[in-house]
């Protein structure tokens, strides 16, 4: 379970960090090197979540909980957005929705 949440996490900050970064550079804020950068990110986010032990949708679908709550994290370290009531409610219901995917005990996978 640590190892998915790290997972969870690792992917999440190189999407988020790789997006933030292509946005900078498309605004006009920053350097196409930055885009360049952003871009490999977002490359390396889709070789991380390879990791993860669960099948693709089952992954990706938990995966989009964590995502949640860490673009609002970034919102609020990197734009001063601070999540409100609202966005931390609604983070919480994505994180507990994300642990049921993931982790609900459930009969094995069979690929056909």
């Amino acid at each position: 379970m640590l190892r998915s949440i790290a997972l969870f996490v690792a992917a999440g900050l190189a999407e988020i960090g790789g997006g933030w970064l292509v946005w900078r550079w498309l605004r006009g804020s920053s350097s196409v090197a930055s885009g360049v950068a952003g871009l490999a990110l977002l490359a390396l986010y889709g070789v991380i979540a390879t990791y993860q032990p669960a099948s693709f949708g089952r992954t990706y679908a938990a995966y989009g909980g964590v995502f949640i709550v860490l673009s609002l994290l970034w919102g609020w370290r990197m734009d001063g957005t601070r999540p409100d009531t609202a966005d931390m409610l609604g983070a919480v219901v994505c994180l507990i929705g994300a642990a049921i995917i993931m982790f609900a005990p459930r009969a094995r996978d069979v690929i056909p």
